[in-house]
């Protein structure tokens, strides 16, 4: 896999929207954290227009991220939130100059399509907060992407979850968006995850499709020579009238009981406060024990 330079002093990073329509309001903690940082941001069209609940038309949302994947003088691009959108605009962005000179796609949720439609370009990105929630990030969550995109070197180190299973394994981070993965299988942005770690989150599902997601991608084989699995948030879950009886620990440990690699709960990624940057892409080692797990790059 392919590493982008990391960023520098000095170096412009765009922001756009690929989904949902955002303001300049939403972002202004955004920009303050990147002047802080002494970079250059740089706003692209798609900020503060709207097409019903996008932020442009497909078309402009097209132009804006390709004008910006071109453009030699952006060395990242941060994308402003998710939502609901990218997807409708991959098969129209020109990945052939970026392949050459890529650069730091940042973004999760609804940017789990860019990262991996560029994980199977062969390209590294940022799964990390974004402008439209940065605002909400502990210290933590905030300093892990600077120290991301400036190329520092990352450790996570969290609490047990009573629910892990134990084992040490190591593969590229692959993954995202529970939702977003289920909706890409069958295309050409779907993960192979042979011998890789596979990262999910998920916000504001009910539990039967939780299992129904689950399902789906074990039946894809995304389980079979997965090397290890680390779940982040699974924020603001629902249930139905009639229970559907389990809580998503359960239901993923019914899913990978039968095939022993290491598995995390409760890691600090996704729509929750403390969103940590990963390298998605990138080769690290996981570590679960009976006392702590720990994630680092090889």
């Amino acid at each position: 896999m392919l590493k982008p330079d990391f960023i520098k002093e000095g170096d412009k990073i765009a922001i756009v929207a690929t989904a949902r329509k955002i303001d300049t309001k939403e972002i202004e903690d955004a920009i303050y954290i990147l002047k802080q940082w002494k970079l250059v941001p740089v706003l692209g069209s798609t900020i503060g227009i709207s097409d019903h609940q996008f932020a442009g038309t497909d078309a402009e949302r097209v132009s804006d991220f390709q004008n910006m994947l071109d453009d030699q003088e952006i060395k990242a691009i941060w994308c402003a939130r998710g939502g609901y959108g990218t997807v409708r605009i991959i098969d129209d962005i020109d990945f052939s100059q970026f392949c050459k000179q890529p650069k730091w796609i940042i973004g999760y949720s609804d940017i789990t399509v860019l990262h991996s439609h560029l994980h199977n370009l062969g390209i590294c990105s940022l799964h990390a907060p974004m402008p439209i929630d940065i605002h909400k990030g502990t210290k933590a969550s905030i300093d892990a992407l600077g120290d991301a995109i400036f190329g520092k070197n990352i450790t996570y180190t969290i609490p047990l979850s009573k629910k892990n299973i134990q084992g040490t394994c190591s593969g590229q981070l692959v993954g995202g968006n529970l939702s977003m993965l289920y909706s890409m299988c069958g295309s050409d942005s779907s993960l192979n995850t042979s011998g890789k770690i596979l990262c999910i989150e998920d916000l504001d599902e009910y539990l039967y499709h939780i299992d129904r997601m689950l399902q789906n991608l074990k039946r894809n084989g995304y389980f079979d020579e997965l090397s290890g699995l680390i779940v982040g948030g699974m924020t603001k879950m629902h249930d139905n009238n009639i229970p559907f009886g389990k809580k998503p620990k359960q239901i993923i440990l019914d899913i990978v009981k039968e095939y022993g690699f290491p598995v995390v709960f409760k890691f600090p990624m996704g729509h929750i406060e403390d969103n940590r940057t990963l390298i998605f892409g990138a080769e690290a080692s996981l570590q679960v024990t009976k006392d702590e797990v720990k994630l680092n790059y090889v």
